[in-house]
């Protein structure tokens, strides 16, 4: 039996960068032996162990033929008589396929370090074709990189274009593309990810209402990048750059889908694109069953991300349906979630990165104020059910009312 840390955790290590998770490959040894030395076997497809003290994930080496479609379309073989370099060669990209032994040589068949050295994500084999996972995976390690000058190498972006091509894409399962889409926007920069996938031709498939808004101008005066695509882009960006949670990160992403819909005789003007995009923003986060959390966030930002931006300009009656809209008094974070994506849309526009966004603080402001408002005073004057909640929205209507009297920029 000899054992080989691989993956993640060598890659990041020769990168110089921080190792979160270590994963080992197990050559030489059978389910048998990893059971009685006290493994606990976790794995549903292929054999995979926790160590029984460091819970670290250990794998026996193993091949794989494609079968079908889709990422779970292959026949895995798990063997002691499999060896290191064959496992190796299933790997998707040649600087996640360098192995560690015990004494820290280092194993790289495939030329994994020349391209950290060169800053290239490129494929190990032509099987790199048969994975479609593979695209959405790239992508991500694009958007992780970009910063460091990692760019995908020609012939690794030929194979994802056919891989998109293929129709293999649609046989993803909303779980394992919603978990590479998750983690991708939580990299240090998610817009990439986005280029990449269009890039490729896999953003038409996975998420047109988002390709849709590439080439769609809105008014210069407003955005002066124009195309509402870019825009999407920067907005993203932003949100990376403010460290936002992928609950904004995904309301980012979806806000504007109702532009794709304008017709163009209307371009560069979308009257009611707020509303229009709601169908959309819902089909787009139920095809890939996403968390309560972002679904919920992703509407209420597309509906009324314009009505955070005129803020200020607000009756203190819509400024309270908003709050109520919301519910701020029982759910403040999500409020909260919604200025940190209004404040995104606003900083991504060029030229306006770096800008104050007053509606921020005027709006957190009002959600104060209006939380602020007891109900035990109405309760002692006599009011009870329909009657309480009328008389406590005319108390928090007019505190709103002095609120925005009141306000001073």
């Amino acid at each position: 039996m000899q054992i080989y840390k691989v993956g993640g955790a060598v890659r990041d290590r020769l990168l110089g960068k921080p190792v979160a998770d270590t994963d080992w490959v197990v050559v030489g040894a059978t389910t048998d032996e990893m059971l009685i030395k006290g493994y606990r076997p976790v794995g549903t497809d292929f054999p995979v162990f926790l160590h029984p003290l460091t819970g670290e994930e250990y794998a026996l080496a193993r091949t794989e033929r494609k079968t079908g479609r889709g990422y779970g379309g292959f026949v895995f073989h798990a063997s002691a008589q499999v060896t290191l370099e064959e496992d190796l060669i299933r790997r998707d990209l040649t600087i996640n396929a360098i192995a560690e032994d015990k004494e820290g040589h280092l194993i790289d068949p495939y030329h994994g370090q020349r391209d950290l050295q060169e800053r290239v994500l490129r494929h190990v084999s032509p099987a790199f074709a048969e994975d479609p996972l593979r695209v959405l995976r790239v992508a991500r390690f694009a958007a992780r990189y970009a910063a460091d000058g990692f760019t995908i190498a020609p012939e690794t972006l030929v194979l994802m274009r056919q891989l998109s091509a293929s129709g293999e894409l649609e046989a993803l399962t909303p779980e394992r593309s919603w978990k590479e889409i998750s983690r991708a926007l939580m990299e240090r920069e998610p817009q990439v990810f986005i280029q990449v996938l269009r890039e490729c031709g896999a953003l038409k498939v996975l998420m047109p209402e988002v390709d849709a808004l590439f080439g769609v101008p809105q008014p210069e005066i407003h955005h002066p990048e124009i195309d509402t695509g870019l825009h999407v882009l920067s907005v993203l960006h932003q949100s990376a750059v403010h460290h936002q949670p992928l609950s904004v990160r995904w309301a980012c992403l979806l806000h504007d889908l109702g532009k794709g819909l304008t017709p163009e005789e209307e371009w560069p003007r979308h009257i009611a694109h707020e509303q229009k995009g709601l169908k959309a923003i819902k089909a787009v986060s139920l095809r890939f069953k996403v968390p309560r959390d972002c679904q919920e966030l992703a509407l209420l930002v597309g509906q009324y991300h314009t009505h955070g931006h005129r803020a200020l300009e607000l009756r203190p009656s819509t400024l309270l349906d908003l709050l109520q809209t919301f519910d701020v008094y029982r759910r403040p974070q999500r409020f909260e979630d919604f200025i940190l994506a209004c404040e995104m849309d606003a900083r991504g526009r060029k030229g306006f990165e770096d800008r104050s966004y007053p509606q921020a603080e005027y709006l957190r402001g009002a959600a104060e104020v209006a939380t602020r408002v007891a109900v035990q005073p109405l309760l002692d004057k006599g009011y009870q059910g329909q009657q309480l909640g009328e008389a406590l929205k005319r108390e928090r209507l007019d505190t709103l009312t002095v609120y925005k009297a009141s306000y001073q920029l």
